[in-house]
C-alpha cells in the first residue's frame, strides 16, 4: 500500500495534475455575472497596460487574468479567490504613474515581478526572494531555481504569482540567506527549451538590472523538470554558472521515455534527422562540461527516475569525472530537507572557492547553438550534431590547445584569460600570441591551423545561425502573411491554417501573442532585427518572392524542385530555415511555412517530446480537399539538414 501511494504521488507530480491551491476543492463554471464582471475588469486593465505601456512588474496580474479567463472554464473556490486578488493587485500596481518610484524596489522577502520578453514582447512573471542582508552597494550571489513539471492551464500564471506575492509593503521578517533567489515560470511547461531557455537568461538580466548581482556567482538549481533544465542549461552554458544543483532530473530522451508510468510515451527508433536533433537537447551528451561547472546532484533512493542520475554518472565517468550524487535514503520523487541542506552547503563551498578565470578548459558541444566556454568560442564546425571538443591549458607563457575535434574555426578571448601567454600551440602548430588583440581567431585551412582576421567564414553555419527550424523561435521573430494573389489556392489555404495553428499553440503553450504582420506592413527595422517566418507562396507573399533566388530550391507555379526531386506545386510546399537574404549584414533567419515542428500533440503531453521533427527543411504534401473544421494535417515526404555551407545534401532520408 505504501509503495502504491508513493507511485501515485510521483505520477501526480510528473503530469502536473496536482495543484496545491485547488486540492480537495470542486471546480465549477463561473456564474454569468462573475464571468462578465471579471472579463470587464480584465479588459479595462489590459487597455490601461496597452495605452500607458506599463512596466511588466505592473502588468503581470492583468496578463494572468487574461490567460485564466481564456483557457479555463471551471474554477475551484481558491482559484476564484486568486482571480479576485489578482484584480485588486493589478489595480494597485497599475495606479502608479509610469515614472513613479516602485514601492517594491526596496522590499525584502518575497516579490512577484516580471519582464517583457524580447522574443514576442510578452509579459512573463517571475518570483524573487530578497534576503534581509541584501546591500545594494555589495554584489550578491544569485540562485536561479527552476520549477518542476506542471500542466499548462489558464490559471498557471496566477497560481505561480501567488507563491511570491505578499504585497509591496515592507516585510518585517524577511529571510536570512546569503543570496537572492530567482524563480521563473519559463512559459510553464517546456523543460526550459526554446523560448523557455531564453526566458531563463532574460529573467536573470531583469534581476541584474535592478539588483547588484555578482555575475560570477550565479547558481542554477531545480527539482524534477527543474533539475532536467539545470542539467540542460548548466552543462551547455558552463561559463554562465558557478555551480549546478539538479535534484531528480532526467538527462536523455530515449531512456527517460521508457519510465514505467502510464502517461509516458515511449520514444522508439527515430528517423536519422530526429535522432541527430537529440544531440542538441540531451544533456547527457554534454557531461564533459561538468569539469568546467561543478554539479552537486541529489536523488531519492526510491525515486522512479533514479536511473537518470545513474546514466549521467556513467557518462561523467567516461569523461574522467566523478559525479557527486547525494542519495536521500527511503525517499521517492520529493525533496528531502536534510539532503537538500547538504546540497546547498556544498554549493556554497564551490561558490566560495570557484576560480574567477579558469586556467584550464575542456568544452564539448554538438551544435554552434552552444558554442561558448569562458575564453573559448567555437565559430564553425566540420559537421553539426557530431561531438565537437576543444581542450586548453594555460601554462605560464604557453597556451596549449589539444587538436580540436570536429571544429574548423574558433576564437580565444584574450580579455578573459587569467594571464596573457607569449605562445599558443594548437596540436603541433605554434603561433606568437598577439599582445594587443582582444580576440584571436584561428581557422583550419588546407589541413593546417592558421591565424585569421575573419570571425566568420561567409556562407557557413555560424553561432546563432545554424538551425534547425525550431531555433528561429527562441529569439525575436516576426510571422508574415501574404496579401497577394496565391499561385495555388490549396497551398495558400494550408499556409493560412498553419499560421493560425501556430498562433493558437504559441498563445496557449508559450504564453504570449504571436507577432504577425502582413507582408506589405513589414518595415526595414523588422528585416534587420527579427527572424522572418513567411507563410504562403511566391505569389501571395512578396517577401518569399524577394528571397526566392537566394534559397536552395526552385519554386514555380506548376512545380517545386527541391534537391534532385520535383513535385507538383499544386499540392506540395517547402518548409525550411535559411540565412535571410533580406537582413543585410545582420544575421537573421528566414523560415518558410512552419512554426514549431512539434505540435499540440506533443505540447499537451510531456516536455521531453519537444524535440525537432523536421531538421532544417521538409517537403510537405497537403490535401487539396482539406475540409473546414478538420485538424490541419500534412504528409512529410522528406526532411533533413543542410550541410555546413547551407547546401542541400542528398544524404538525407525519408522520415
Amino acid at each position: 500500500m505504501r509503495h502504491s501511494f508513493r507511485f501515485c504521488l510521483i505520477l501526480l507530480f510528473v503530469i502536473g495534475a496536482f495543484q496545491s491551491s485547488v486540492h480537495g476543492q470542486t471546480a465549477q463554471p463561473l456564474s454569468l455575472e462573475q464571468r462578465k464582471a471579471f472579463e470587464k475588469s480584465a479588459n479595462e486593465l489590459q487597455a490601461d497596460v496597452d495605452q500607458r505601456a506599463l512596466r511588466a512588474d505592473q502588468a503581470i496580474f492583468t496578463k494572468g487574468l487574461n490567460w485564466a479567463l481564456k483557457y479555463d472554464r471551471e474554477f475551484a473556490p481558491a482559484d476564484v479567490a486568486l482571480i479576485e486578488k489578482a484584480t485588486q493587485r493589478a489595480r494597485e500596481r497599475q495606479s502608479l504613474q509610469t515614472d513613479a518610484a516602485r514601492p517594491w524596489a526596496t522590499r525584502r522577502g518575497k516579490l512577484a515581478l516580471g519582464y517583457r520578453s524580447k522574443i514576442d514582447h510578452s509579459v512573463q512573471p517571475y518570483g524573487l526572494i530578497v534576503p534581509k542582508s541584501y546591500d545594494p552597494k555589495k554584489p550578491i550571489r544569485l540562485d536561479v531555481v527552476l520549477h518542476g513539471s506542471t500542466r499548462p492551464v489558464g490559471m498557471s500564471e496566477l497560481r505561480f504569482i501567488a507563491r511570491f506575492d505578499e504585497g509591496d509593503g515592507e516585510n518585517p521578517l524577511p529571510p536570512d540567506q546569503p543570496f537572492i533567489e530567482l524563480h521563473l515560470l519559463g512559459r510553464v511547461e517546456n523543460c526550459y527549451r526554446w523560448a523557455g531557455e531564453t526566458d531563463v537568461f532574460e529573467a536573470i538580466e531583469s534581476v541584474c538590472e535592478s539588483y547588484n548581482v555578482d555575475r560570477q556567482r550565479i547558481v542554477l538549481r531545480g527539482m524534477s523538470m527543474g533539475a532536467s533544465g539545470t542539467w540542460h542549461l548548466g552543462l551547455k552554458h558552463p561559463d554562465r554558472f558557478v555551480a549546478l544543483g539538479p535534484y531528480c532530473g532526467y538527462v536523455d530522451t530515449h531512456r527517460f521515455s521508457e519510465t514505467p508510468l502510464p502517461n509516458f510515451v515511449k520514444v522508439g527508433p527515430l528517423p536519422e534527422h530526429q535522432e541527430a536533433a537529440l544531440h542538441m537537447l540531451d544533456s547527457i551528451d554534454y557531461a564533459a562540461n561538468a569539469g568546467v561547472v561543478p554539479a552537486i546532484a541529489c536523488m531519492g533512493e526510491k525515486d522512479i527516475f533514479f536511473q537518470a542520475h545513474v546514466l549521467m554518472g556513467d557518462a561523467m565517468q567516461r569523461e574522467g569525472l566523478t559525479m557527486i550524487n547525494l542519495i536521500s535514503p527511503g525517499t521517492g520523487h520529493v525533496i528531502d530537507p536534510v539532503t537538500h541542506s547538504e546540497q546547498l552547503r556544498r554549493i556554497g563551498e564551490h561558490v566560495a572557492a570557484a576560480p574567477r578565470q579558469p586556467r584550464e578548459l575542456r568544452f564539448v558541444t554538438w551544435t554552434l547553438k552552444y558554442n561558448k566556454c569562458h575564453w573559448l568560442e567555437l565559430l564553425s564546425l566540420d559537421r553539426h550534431y557530431v561531438r565537437s571538443e576543444i581542450a586548453a591549458k594555460l601554462r605560464d607563457e604557453l597556451l596549449v590547445i589539444d587538436e580540436p575535434k570536429n571544429i574548423t574555426r574558433f576564437a580565444i578571448i584574450a580579455s578573459l584569460l587569467p594571464a596573457k601567454p607569449k605562445t599558443v600551440r594548437i596540436g603541433t602548430a605554434e603561433f606568437p600570441f598577439p599582445q594587443n588583440e582582444m580576440r584571436i581567431v584561428f581557422a583550419h585551412v588546407d589541413g593546417q591551423w592558421r591565424k585569421t582576421t575573419d570571425d566568420i567564414q561567409a556562407g557557413r553555419k555560424v553561432p546563432g545561425l545554424q538551425g534547425p527550424i525550431d531555433d528561429a523561435f527562441a529569439t525575436p521573430f516576426l510571422c508574415v502573411r501574404g496579401t497577394g494573389q496565391p499561385w495555388n489556392v490549396a497551398v495558400q489555404k494550408y499556409a493560412d491554417a498553419s499560421l493560425s495553428r501556430f498562433a493558437e499553440e504559441w498563445h496557449h503553450y508559450f504564453r504570449g501573442t504571436l507577432p504577425v504582420k502582413d507582408d506589405v506592413a513589414v518595415t526595414n527595422d523588422d528585416l534587420q532585427s527579427r527572424h522572418l517566418i513567411l507563410f504562403g507562396d511566391p505569389g501571395s507573399n512578396s517577401l518569399i518572392a524577394k528571397s526566392l533566388s537566394s534559397l536552395p530550391l526552385k519554386w514555380a507555379k506548376e512545380t517545386l524542385q527541391f534537391g534532385d526531386q520535383e513535385y507538383s506545386a499544386a499540392e506540395h510546399l517547402p518548409a525550411l530555415i535559411f540565412p535571410s537574404p533580406l537582413s543585410g549584414m545582420n544575421q537573421k533567419y528566414v523560415v518558410l511555412n512552419s512554426g514549431h515542428t512539434f505540435r499540440e500533440t506533443e505540447l499537451a503531453k510531456l516536455n521531453y517530446l519537444l524535440f525537432p521533427r523536421w531538421g532544417d527543411w521538409a517537403v510537405l504534401k497537403i490535401d487539396p480537399q482539406q475540409k473546414e473544421g478538420i485538424a490541419l494535417t500534412e504528409q512529410v515526404l522528406r526532411a533533413g539538414y543542410f550541410d555546413e555551407h547551407w547546401h542541400f545534401t542528398n544524404s538525407t532520408r525519408e522520415p
